[in-house]
């Protein structure tokens, strides 16, 4: 059995400085140089390789094991959950009801105060959930400037809002890989995120109406930004608690989208505001049963992501469960067995393939039914849509398998743990600095799955020699990233395609920016507190 040297050369920052040299590769290409993600990934793949290798001592059969084992874990459960999400949108659109959906929600207010709270926090936040990948960013974006705002204005603020939600797009898959990476359960993991993120998401609505109309505009309409906020929050906060990520936007979304549309039946500013000053468009009107019936693919996703996620559901398939038969665990050549750390233990090295419990299944169910009570669609729609999400997201899903054959070498080899033994240097301080990590990875990377998968064995070996929790430092790197999210490359190019603005992101990117940075300061400050606050 190889075991793990974590300190090669005798000197833990000269180490250190080698096992980062694949991630300085993969950063250096896609800035400096501007090469496309996936070859920027592959040539960073291959310094990896390289540096385990000859620098690790690594065998070359567990460093494929490793590689295996990173593109199995991009194949299930990640491309799986993030196919299906899509493809289950753009059945939604393809029927016609995605118009009718637009159109409920914009006709609730003439203000446009209140619409960016409907549309880019709780209806982005529900598209985030729903499938992710700048989805919301672009929806949003279009539907603001079609509604009169300003498109640099609508694409600068979906971009904010959507930091509320970005931590648990596509049916929570940021935070089920942090956890993987983490090395905990989900639940837990969800729970750390809740405490490190919430706060920040409370406040969101507040800068939004600020951000659109100032302090004057919070004061007349703070009934409704309040009501937002706490519905929302609140929403959230519990089912991340109880349940876990793959609700946290869908039902927070929705729920907020349902409060203010009572409420608006109540209430209304008294001064309208518009930024243009002009009167509000004409929006489309539809009955409450076609409006019903436009929703009904989101409901049945709801529906079965909820049965999916109670512990009694779970607790079918766990070790001891009654259908625990159901979870196949595939040792993994080269690795199970054949690799342990410094310590000794053998490194954990299966990959679980769960093909009735898997997330991925709840929303393949949910394209289903949808599908069977969707009249105007026909099995050739079902197959197109299919084969049109797979042509839309291939390059996405080999990006992820890169960066988790990357991410599984540079842990299996020992590297990861080199450079958190280095960072560990800086002492309790580094909570403080761990955002800033997961802030990098996503403005380079443009995810929050890529950089967990890129930085959260990073993370995780630093926590162990701080004496942190590893799930509190991996959440700080998810949360960190979430606030990049705003001013990453890839977000402002959807952002600006969406309202025209192709080839002046520059002006996005400036009007964002400073609130970018905001918030990660913030996330930086309370990451530190609760790394004193709660046992490691």
């Amino acid at each position: 059995m190889w075991m793990q040297d974590i300190d090669p050369f005798g000197n833990p920052w000269l180490s250190a400085l080698v096992a980062v040299i694949p991630i300085a590769v993969f950063l250096v290409c896609l800035t400096a140089l501007k090469m496309k993600g996936i070859l920027a990934a592959s040539i960073a793949v291959v310094a990896e390789i390289i540096v385990a290798l000859i620098a690790f001592g690594m065998p070359a059969t567990a460093v494929a094991g490793s590689g295996l084992l990173g593109i199995l874990t991009a194949i299930w459960p990640i491309a799986y959950i993030i196919v299906m999400a899509v493809w289950l949108y753009r059945l939604a659109v393809a029927s016609g009801r995605f118009d009718v959906i637009r159109a409920s929600i914009s006709g609730i207010s003439p203000d446009q105060r209140i619409q960016v709270l409907l549309i880019s926090f709780a209806f982005g936040a529900f598209l985030e959930g729903a499938a992710g990948f700048g989805v919301p960013i672009a929806i949003c974006a279009a539907l603001l400037v079609q509604l009169g705002f300003k498109p640099v204005k609508a694409a600068m603020l979906s971009l904010v809002a959507n930091v509320a939600a970005g931590a648990y797009g596509a049916i929570g898959i940021p935070v089920i890989v942090g956890a993987q990476v983490a090395g905990v359960e989900v639940l837990e993991m969800s729970r750390t995120m809740m405490l490190l993120l919430q706060p920040l998401t409370f406040l969101v609505p507040f800068l939004l109406v600020i951000i659109l109309d100032g302090w004057r505009g919070l004061r007349e309409t703070w009934p409704a930004t309040l009501l937002v906020s706490v519905v929302f929050s609140g929403v959230q906060a519990s089912v991340l608690w109880f349940l876990g990520p793959e609700l946290a936007d869908l039902g927070s979304g929705l729920a907020a989208m349902l409060a203010l549309f009572a409420f608006g039946r109540v209430w209304q500013p008294k001064r309208i505001f518009r930024e243009s000053g002009e009167a509000a468009p004409a929006v489309e009107r539809h009955s409450v049963r076609e409006i019903a019936v436009a929703w009904s693919p989101f409901y049945i996703l709801t529906a079965l992501i909820l049965v999916w996620s109670i512990p009694a559901f779970k607790q079918l398939f766990a070790a001891d469960g009654p259908l625990a038969a159901a979870v196949i665990k595939f040792p993994i050549p080269g690795l199970t067995g054949q690799v342990a750390l410094p310590s000794g233990d053998p490194v954990a090295s299966t990959w679980d393939f769960a093909p009735i419990s898997a997330t991925g299944t709840a929303i393949l169910l949910a394209v289903i039914v949808s599908f069977l009570t969707t009249p105007s669609l026909k099995a050739a729609d079902l197959w197109h849509e299919l084969v049109a999400t797979l042509r839309e997201l291939w390059q996405a899903l080999v990006l992820i398998a890169l960066i988790l054959v990357l991410a599984n070498i540079a842990n299996y080899s020992g590297g990861s743990a080199s450079i958190g033994s280095a960072l560990a240097a800086v002492g309790p301080v580094f909570p403080l600095l761990a955002p800033i990590i997961g802030w990098l990875g996503v403005f380079l990377t443009g995810s929050v799955v890529n950089n967990n998968t890129l930085f959260g064995p990073l993370q995780v070996a630093t926590a162990g020699r701080i004496g942190v929790s590893p799930e509190l430092l991996v959440a700080a790197n998810t949360a960190g990233g979430t606030t990049a999210k705003v001013i990453s490359p890839q977000s402002i190019a959807i952002a600006a395609g969406a309202v025209g603005l192709s080839g002046r992101e520059g002006e996005i990117l400036r009007t964002s920016i400073g609130y970018s940075l905001g918030m990660l300061a913030f996330i930086c400050v309370w990451s530190y507190t609760l790394s004193v606050l709660l046992p490691g």
